[in-house]
């Protein structure tokens, strides 16, 4: 009897774990803001025990996520809006260019990705037109970082080939890049406080530098994701004064191929759990706000995000 007992106790066990669904979510550079929010994100729903498991991977950041969502690869991901939008209608990075992907559903507007521009004191740069002939980390080949180097420039008349250097490499990289001297600033689309510049500002003299608020209403005609924002005083070591710049927004992303029943347990374990979810990130707390984060949506909601959204109120 015993021995039936721990047979079929065995065979209950496997059954629970046969019956878990396993969930991804690509997030970004583990010195980046993507990365603590997904893993907080994925703490939460295995926390709720909905029969979903769910774990946050490193990942290349928003371009890398949505291909990875395409491919399978992963279920979910976190993006900057604009990048979205390009991805699904296949515009303006080459990455999409022509190859519209169709399978991304959007879950939720997060928080502000704020366009950092980060420069060495001793490089005497104020300006974006203070960047000709400098040499600049505007991200890697093909990130949303690189898209807004390049627009904001354009803003300015400048292009890439404007530039003393153009270095193409990540975050953490160009982090190196500027503590070694052999960038003079940077270009960083990222959540307000990132952990990779509070600690190069650690080691190293840098300031912010300003984008005209002025090109900002240019910029914003041509492509409507910016928004003015003011990096406070104080944020990071050193830099004790106000920094007008753009930002774009982040966003959480599902695969159409995720059902409706699970995308809308997903959102009960973390939005409903609100309190806690805000805790994951000071960006989440200072930020969302569940009454608009469907506004401005660049890709249409997950059937399951739908139907959650709605029972919140939300949406009609």
């Amino acid at each position: 009897m015993k021995r039936i007992l721990i047979m079929m106790g065995a065979l209950t066990l496997a059954a629970s774990a046969l019956a878990q669904e396993f969930v991804t979510i690509g997030s970004g550079s583990t010195t980046g803001v993507y990365f603590p929010v997904a893993t907080g994100i994925a703490k939460l729903i295995n926390d709720a025990n909905a029969g979903i498991r769910a774990n946050a991977r490193s990942t290349g950041g928003s371009v890398f996520n949505i291909n990875a969502i395409a491919s399978g690869e992963l279920q979910m991901g976190l993006s900057q809006n604009d990048i979205a939008y390009y991805a699904y209608n296949g515009s303006s990075i080459p990455a999409f260019e022509g190859k519209p992907i169709k399978s991304i559903r959007s879950i939720a507007v997060l928080y502000p990705e704020v366009v950092h521009i980060v420069a060495r004191a001793e490089a005497k740069i104020d300006s974006v037109a203070d960047l000709k002939g400098k040499r600049v980390v505007v991200g890697d080949v093909g990130s949303g970082t690189e898209q807004n180097a390049r627009q904001i420039l354009e803003a300015y008349n400048l292009t890439f080939n404007d530039l003393g250097q153009t270095i193409r490499v990540g975050a953490s990289q160009g982090i190196s890049l500027l503590q070694d001297g052999r960038a003079d600033a940077l270009f960083y689309t990222v959540g307000l406080g990132a952990s990779a510049i509070q600690q190069l500002a650690l080691t190293t003299r840098i300031n912010l530098v300003t984008v005209d608020p002025a090109k900002l209403r240019a910029l914003g005609q041509k492509y409507p994701f910016y928004a003015n924002f003011i990096i406070p005083s104080g944020v990071y070591r050193g830099v004790e004064v106000s920094t007008p710049t753009v930002a774009v927004l982040s966003m959480w992303l599902a695969s159409d191929g995720l059902s409706a029943d699970s995308v809308y347990k997903i959102m009960k374990a973390t939005f409903d759990n609100l309190a806690e979810f805000k805790k994951i990130h000071p960006n989440l707390e200072r930020y969302f706000d569940l009454k608009k984060a469907v506004r401005n949506l660049p890709v249409p909601l997950h059937p399951g995000a739908e139907r959650y959204w709605k029972e919140k109120g939300v949406i009609k």
